[in-house]
Order: C-alpha cells, then structure tokens, then sequence
C-alpha cells in the first residue's frame, strides 16, 4: 500500500526503478518491430544497438564521447569556482544581496543558446565558445539557488553562535557554510544535469566532434537509430554522473536528509 513519504528499501527502489527501464524498452521494441511506427522516424531497439557498436568499434564515438564529458565538466567546474562563493556572500551579506540579486535574476531568464551567436563572433567555434556556453547557462542558477540556500540558515544558530562569541566572519564559516553545506552539494548535482543540456546545444552547431555533432550528422543521413544512440549515451552519461553524485553527497553529509 502506498503511503506518503514512507520510504522503501533500497533493493525494492532499484528494482522498480529497473522495471521502468525494462517497460519502456518492451514499449518501443513493439511499437517499431511490430510495424506500427515506421523505421524512418523511429529505428527499433536492435537496430540502434548494432548502429551503436559501429559508432563505438568503427567511427570513434568513443572520443566524441570523451570530448563531450570534458567541455560538460570544463565549464560546470569553472561556473561552480565562481558561483560558490558569490553565492555564499550574498546568502550572507544583505548589501552584496542587494548589489548582485536584481542583475542574477535578469540573467537568469536568459536562454543560454541565444548567446551562441555572440559567443561565435567573440571566441570563434572552438572549445572556448563551448565552455562559455555551459558556464553562462549553469553560473545564474547556480548562484541564485546558493544564495537562497545560505540566506535561509536557521536564525537561532546564527544568534547561538553569537551568544558563544563568534565573530562576523566566523559566523560564516562556522555556521552558514556548514549549514548550506548539504543544499549546496544537492543544488551543484541537480546544475550538472542541465550543464549536460547545453552542451549539446553548443556542439550542434559549430563543432567538429561530440555527441551533438554526431546528432547533427545523423541528422542529415536520416539515421534515427544513431541519433537515438547518441540520445541513450547521453542519458546513461547522466545517470551514472547523478547516482556517483548522490553517493558522494550521502557519504560528505551523511547527517543531512539529502
């Protein structure tokens, strides 16, 4: 019987989440094997397993892959570097709140894609104008979500600390960063995955390899059996990236319901 919020073992977790997978696989494996979708719009499961092996055995996919993780993580890391901190200053300090928050909050709403024409025009189409990409898509929500999460710090820690003598910038490192500490580890893995969005954005045009440049290949081959192997790649880079994640969370903050 389901009841709200009641938590389940980690075996019965897994395995339900397994079965979805399994479901959907069966789905699409009669919607095309069986003829009811035509192969042109959309290869059956077989058909992109086998066009996956040759990618991965014989066209070198598994260097786009490689480049593909590497601009995901080049311009996740740079964004975090500086979004940390700023966020953790105006979670902090109402003034730097004040100064930074309107501006973050514009820029946020900005999609990240409608900069690639600037991004072109001042950096070129090399790894550069990627890795710009991804930081100005992830470094506004990155640093606005930080700032909530320090700035809604318990208020009876802060005046406990107070109380026991701690100074302005000891109430910072001692009280607020552990605090957030958590939220903030939890709002980096939820950022990643859509640094992953971007990403692909950037490689479908202007790229000579990655994933997104494998799509846009397919593309024009009509290929639906790479395109969705790529897609799958994707998803499977996500998942194990998310699930490492959350481990390393879970093992840093083990006190904290995340």
């Amino acid at each position: 019987m389901l009841k709200p919020l009641r938590e389940i073992s980690p075996g019965r977790r897994n395995a339900l989440g397994l079965a979805f997978f399994v479901l959907f696989f069966v789905a699409w494996g009669i919607a095309t094997l069986g003829g009811f979708v035509p192969k042109t719009f959309l290869a059956d499961p077989i058909a992109m397993l086998r066009s996956g092996w040759v990618l991965l055995t014989e066209q070198g996919f598994a260097k786009d892959i490689g480049f593909t993780i590497w601009r995901v993580l080049g311009g996740f890391v740079l964004a975090a570097i500086v979004a940390v901190p700023l966020g953790v200053a105006m979670g902090a300090y109402k003034p730097v709140e004040a100064f930074f928050e309107p501006f973050v909050s514009f820029a946020r709403y900005l999609p990240a894609s409608a900069f690639i024409p600037l991004l072109i025009l001042w950096a070129g189409i090399g790894e550069a104008q990627k890795l710009a990409l991804i930081f100005i898509g992830s470094f506004f929500q990155l640093v606005l979500m930080i700032a909530l999460q320090v700035g809604g710090t318990r208020r009876d820690l802060v005046e406990a600390a107070y109380t026991l003598g701690a100074s302005d910038v000891g109430i910072v490192r001692s009280v607020l960063i552990p605090a957030a500490a958590p939220q903030i580890a939890e709002t980096l893995r939820l950022v990643l995955g859509w640094a992953w969005t971007y990403v692909i954005v950037a490689e479908l045009i202007g790229a000579s390899n990655g994933i997104g440049h494998m799509i846009t290949d397919s593309q024009a081959l009509l290929a639906t059996d790479q395109i969705i192997f790529g897609i799958i790649t994707i998803g499977a880079i996500g998942l194990v990236s998310d699930v490492l994640f959350k481990r390393l969370n879970r093992r840093m903050f083990g006190w904290a319901s995340i």
